[in-house]
């Protein structure tokens, strides 16, 4: 089966699968988004994205097995049908949708979002965890499942719902690893259906999948060993991080 041989690919593409299994791990979405402009150094970026979605489905299953039993329930019936119909929603705007516009938007949502929080940090005021609600839920849920499809970015809507919520960060993390992992699996079908795999492309994601677990399961041990004083700062500056690149991304015109 063909692959990708370019020496050059590989010197991309090796860490950036290394940065997308430690954020998958729960290390929050920023480092996610180094992965596919690597390999685009090299690669179109249609064709890096199709590249790493085989590998973020494994990346998934080793989640899933190393968060296993912990989740929130509450947010998943909230947040899960909304992210499968912003799928839909993607899959049938995909011929007039385009991606910087996306990450446009989605851009500006994070950095306002990180703004707020510094906001109240300044003030000097922790903020109270919120509780569940169904329709802030929905909207945000439906906005990740649609960004997801289209650019790869349904960390900042999640965030902006699950973070306030103010779970224990090992909750938290096994909570999105869950929704992440349905999103990425029912993203498959209409990638499929769209064209975005071929022999090459699914050859080259075999090549680099041992990688993804290892990495996975390291991005999972520095969250099961970090402090809930340090983690909630920390993926408030990942969303801020994240915001700043999908502005970018989304002014520069990338993915072409």
């Amino acid at each position: 089966m063909p692959f990708i041989s370019d020496p050059l690919f590989y010197a991309t593409a090796i860490p950036a699968v290394i940065f997308v299994g430690l954020s998958k791990g729960g290390l929050g979405g920023a480092m996610a988004l180094i992965g596919v402009p690597l390999m685009a150094l090299v690669v179109s970026p249609v064709q890096a994205a199709a590249i790493m979605l085989p590998i973020l489905v494994v990346m998934d299953m080793v989640g899933l097995w190393t968060w296993r039993g912990v989740f929130d329930p509450k947010t998943l019936k909230i947040m899960l049908p909304a992210g499968v119909f912003g799928v839909a929603i993607g899959w049938f705007t995909a011929a007039w949708v385009t991606v910087p516009q996306v990450r446009l938007l989605v851009g500006v949502i994070a950095l306002l979002f990180a703004a707020d929080y510094v906001r109240l940090r300044l003030r000097r005021t922790a903020p109270e965890p919120k509780p569940h609600n169904a329709v802030k839920g929905g909207f945000w849920g439906t906005l990740a499942g649609f960004t997801s499809f289209v650019s790869h970015a349904g960390g900042p809507p999640y965030q902006v719902y699950a973070l306030p919520l103010g779970q224990d960060p090992k909750l938290f993390t096994g909570t999105s690893v869950i929704f992440f992992a349905v999103i990425n699996a029912v993203k498959l079908v209409p990638y499929f259906a769209l064209g975005q795999f071929d022999a090459a492309n699914l050859a080259t994601s075999l090549v680099l999948m041992p990688i993804a677990p290892v990495a996975t399961i390291a991005g999972a041990w520095i969250v099961k060993h970090m402090n809930r004083t340090i983690f909630y700062p920390f993926m408030y500056a990942m969303v801020f991080v994240v915001g700043l690149k999908l502005v970018y991304d989304g002014l520069t015109g990338f993915p072409s």
